[in-house]
C-alpha cells in the first residue's frame, strides 16, 4: 500500500504540479515530505505525518524548513 501512495504522490508532482504551478509554503514541498515519510515510518505513520503537515500548508501559515525527522527506529 505504501508503493501504491509514492506512486500517486509521484505521478501528481510530475504532471498535476508541473501544470498548477508550486504554491506550498514549506521545504520539501508537501509532497515530497508524504514521500520521505511513507518511505521511512511506513504506510499509517506516514500518513498521518503527511496529513499533519498538508493541514499546516495553509496562506496563515508562514512555512519554512521542515523535514521529516528520521529517528533511528524508522517504521
Amino acid at each position: 500500500m505504501t508503493r501504491v501512495f509514492i506512486y500517486i504522490i509521484k505521478m501528481y508532482q510530475k504532471y498535476i504540479s508541473a501544470i498548477i504551478g508550486r504554491h506550498c509554503r514549506f521545504y520539501p514541498t508537501c509532497s515530497q515530505y508524504s514521500v520521505e515519510a511513507l518511505e521511512h515510518y511506513g504506510f499509517v505513520k506516514g500518513l498521518i505525518l503527511s496529513g499533519k503537515r498538508i493541514i499546516r500548508c495553509h496562506p496563515w501559515n508562514d512555512g519554512g524548513y521542515d523535514p521529516v525527522i528520521k529517528n533511528e527506529k524508522g517504521r
